[in-house]
């Protein structure tokens, strides 16, 4: 039987996507930092066999420093949350590099593993800044440049990282009013507003009470309105997002004349930041602007994240522990796969 040349064509394509999958991996390197600029991890598509890379606690199957190759010419940059790294995020990264993307993931100056001196409000304003300059050094890096649209940009945070998420989204907040939620929410949301100090080695009250104090000392004069928008920028995910100190009206009515796509990710076991003060706030005030990306009804702070491994587990704050029923196995793949979905609708032509 002789073939017709379109049928040869589409032979020819699937042995070379099949030969292409069979040599795919996931590659990992480190644009180090520069001067007061962090280290940005990117994860993107490789064709070189991968092997067990440890960073931390976590053992990522990798190809370290491979060459990159052309995904879907697109990127999303993830903002972690406080105290992070990029590592309880490689599972989600992996996801997307899977799916073609090129992740972008800062190391947010004065709020990560390393270092802790900005947490906190001083941290939420330069954050936004810095998924912006993190997009600026993939494009300016001659090896990454060439694999995506700088134009047509994802961004995925969560806990503070979903604050920044939602800044880029058109969110205004201000340090008054996360000083004001703790003021009249200190005990209902207690560990957002003593960084999850609460629970450590008892006097919860009192740590409240001091917490009430420093923060409405150090941020209730701050009324200044803290907003960072890039229109490269075009789809957002925000999970499990720090929400208290945003300006409502923000969400419901961005100042953009075309304001990213946006998707959220509740826990609603989350004791870290308890939505109802939180994400079901953004929820509210967004109305049909919003897409509900995933919803976890048995999901902690820490569902969108890495397990970390065995002997880390006892060390990790309790708060960020899985909360008993959580399927773990069957609820974090799902959510990873509607996020790519989500970028998927919103990125690619």
């Amino acid at each position: 039987m002789r073939l017709s040349k379109p049928i040869l064509f589409c032979l020819a394509a699937t042995a070379l996507l099949l030969s292409r999958s069979a040599l795919a991996s996931v590659g990992l390197d480190v644009l180090p930092g520069t001067g007061e600029d962090g280290p940005v991890t990117v994860f993107y598509p490789a064709q070189v066999a991968s092997a067990p890379v440890k960073r931390g606690s976590f053992t990522l199957d990798v190809a370290w420093q491979a060459a990159p190759v052309a995904g879907n010419h697109r990127l999303v940059v993830l903002s972690h949350g406080s105290g992070g790294s990029p590592w309880p995020q490689a599972d989600l990264a992996m996801a997307l590099v899977n799916a073609g993307y090129l992740v972008a993931l800062p190391e947010h100056r004065g709020d990560n593993w390393r270092d802790h001196r900005r947490v906190g409000p001083p941290s939420w304003k330069i954050r936004p800044l810095e998924v912006s300059e993190a997009i600026d050094r993939l494009s300016a890096d001659p090896r990454f440049a060439p694999l995506f649209d700088a134009q047509k940009v994802g961004v995925y945070g969560m806990s503070a990282g979903g604050l920044t998420a939602l800044t880029l989204a058109g969110a205004r907040w201000s340090p008054a009013r996360f000083a004001r939620h703790c003021d009249e929410h200190g005990d209902e949301d207690a560990v957002a507003c003593t960084g999850g100090l609460v629970h450590r080695n008892g006097w919860d009250g009192l740590k409240i009470t001091l917490a009430r104090w420093y923060v409405n000392l150090r941020y209730g004069r701050d009324t200044e309105t803290q907003w960072h928008t890039d229109a490269r920028v075009q789809a957002v995910v925000a999970a499990v997002p720090m929400a208290a100190p945003i300006e409502p009206d923000s969400i419901r009515n961005p100042n953009l004349p075309h304001p990213p796509a946006l998707g959220l990710i509740e826990a609603r076991r989350d004791e870290w930041l308890v939505p109802r003060f939180h994400i079901e706030q953004v929820r509210e005030a967004c109305g049909p602007r919003c897409e509900w990306v995933a919803d976890l009804p048995e999901g902690g702070h820490a569902a969108v994240l890495s397990p970390w491994s065995n002997e880390r587990a006892a060390e990790v704050d309790r708060y960020l522990m899985d909360p008993p029923g959580f399927n773990r196995a069957s609820e974090v793949p799902a959510t990873f796969a509607r996020v790519v979905d989500f970028f998927n609708r919103h990125l690619l032509p």
